[in-house]
């Protein structure tokens, strides 16, 4: 049997009119999501730490997307409403009880000229990562949609539900807390 599509279902009528709530079509949300798929995933993955949590989560934002049910003015709206569920699902999954996994180890270069500058690198990564980790979850949301994804402030404040003037203060406060952070653990 050849490939089914949502179109062919409605077709034979095995939808009733609750589960018709998509105001995209099947190629709009094909292109949306091959636009936006990554910078969702790598958004949720640096909030909560965990690729594979960052894949279920991707997966639910989607869904709930597509399940919204809502008509957006702009591509710019469309996408600061999919980080907006993105950030809602990573919150309420800090509210559930956490365990904790234990972290792998990075694997060994050969090459000794190589394997300095990658320790290094590794080294400021881990000490970044690290100080991300005692950020406030509302404060790693600001840093990373701000310098990883360059977001401007009126796109981030859409994004998490917040007045632009009050963002403009938050980011300055959580850039001021990573530096922080940082120093402190160079320090050590």
């Amino acid at each position: 049997m050849g490939e089914i599509t949502l179109t062919d279902i409605e077709r034979l009528g095995a939808l009733d009119e609750a589960d018709r709530t998509f105001q995209m079509t099947e190629e709009a949300f094909r292109t949306f999501y091959e636009l936006t798929a990554r910078p969702v995933r790598v958004y949720l993955a640096r909030l909560t730490g965990d690729d594979r949590l960052a894949d279920d989560l991707l997966q639910e934002t989607y869904y709930r997307f597509l399940r919204a049910n809502v008509k957006f003015e702009t591509d710019d709206h469309r996408r600061n409403y999919l980080f907006r569920i993105a950030t809602n699902l990573v919150h309420d999954h800090r509210r559930k009880p956490f365990i904790e996994v234990p972290s792998v180890a990075l694997p060994e270069v050969p090459d000794a000229g190589a394997a300095a500058q990658n320790a290094e690198r590794a080294a400021r990564r881990l000490d970044l990562h690290r100080a991300m980790r005692q950020l406030k979850p509302r404060e790693r949301s600001l840093l990373w949609l701000a310098y990883a994804q360059g977001w401007s402030h009126e796109e981030i404040a859409g994004a998490i539900g917040v007045k632009t003037a009050s963002l403009k203060q938050m980011l300055h406060r959580a850039r001021h807390r990573l530096a922080t952070l940082l120093n402190r653990g160079s320090q050590s």
